[in-house]
């Protein structure tokens, strides 16, 4: 699934290519992909996109006194295309865009898109229900241990897009071996010192991946002509049975909460049975 960083790079990618364009037709192929009244779609037609935003894991195209909000989930991908080119099985909303078509691809029909007026964007679905974004400066050590006063284990505290939003499966990994933190320590036993390194790590590891344009695994490839290089650079995720890179015992997987979770059992001990 597209992380913040992959986000970040797609929203980058995509203002250096339609930012001034106007909509001037709107497919819905498959409407199971809108989350609002398709019927408003209609109210997008001849509006111009004027920019295109971030929150978390959404893009947000500003168009006049509407926005598109979009989650790519799984496999969601925008591509850009000529309009004489032929529409694919799982092209599932065009956008007419005078000169070419901003295509919306989905194989596994999981992306969502919402038609939000400008008055409502951060009071309305799907964004009000979101946390901190990283570098939010409220994001601070006495905001997380509020936040984890529970029995949580940290790994599936950090998914939470109530608290941090934009953080997903690998990142969770690499932020948790960097501040040694094993992923099953409960979030109420998280001290003010590692809710500072979990805030440090969280915006060191994303800034490095927005500069690489995110990380390439399984199913996030370029889209746009822009294929993310952070995956050399991860530390633990999707390394088991590989040498920890700093104290060379085995990283070992497990599951959180159903998650898929790499961890080195020596730097990230603390006593917790796994």
């Amino acid at each position: 699934m597209p992380e913040l960083p992959e986000v970040e790079t797609v929203k980058n990618t995509l203002k250096r290519q339609i930012l001034g364009k106007k909509i001037k037709n709107v497919k819905i192929l498959y409407d199971g992909i809108i989350a609002t009244n398709k019927n408003e779609f209609k109210n997008i037609i001849g509006r111009e996109i004027l920019d295109i935003k971030r929150r978390g894991k959404f893009l947000i195209f500003v168009l006049n006194d509407y926005y598109l909000v979009s989650h790519l989930r799984m496999e969601g991908k925008y591509f850009i295309k000529d309009k004489s080119m032929p529409i694919l099985k799982h092209e599932h909303i065009i956008f007419d865009l005078e000169d070419l078509e901003l295509r919306y691809h989905d194989t596994r029909k999981f992306g969502r898109m919402y038609l939000v007026t400008k008055d409502k964007l951060y009071t309305d679905t799907p964004l009000s229900k979101l946390g901190l974004e990283p570098w939010d400066k409220n994001l601070t050590s006495n905001y997380l241990k509020d936040k984890f006063n529970n029995n949580i284990p940290i790994k599936t505290l950090l998914l939470d897009q109530s608290i941090i939003t934009g953080i997903g499966n690998i990142y969770a990994d690499e932020i948790l071996f960097r501040s040694h933190i094993n992923p099953l320590k409960k979030g109420k036993d998280i001290n003010k010192y590692e809710c500072d390194l979990i805030i440090k790590y969280t915006k060191e590891i994303l800034e490095k991946a927005i500069e690489k344009g995110g990380t390439t695994i399984k199913s996030f490839t370029s889209s746009l002509g822009v294929t993310g290089h952070f995956q050399g650079s991860l530390l633990v995720h999707n390394k088991e049975g590989e040498e920890c890179p700093i104290c060379h015992n085995i990283i070992l997987k497990t599951k959180v909460n159903g998650r898929g979770t790499y961890y080195c059992p020596k730097c990230q001990g603390d006593k917790v049975c796994i």
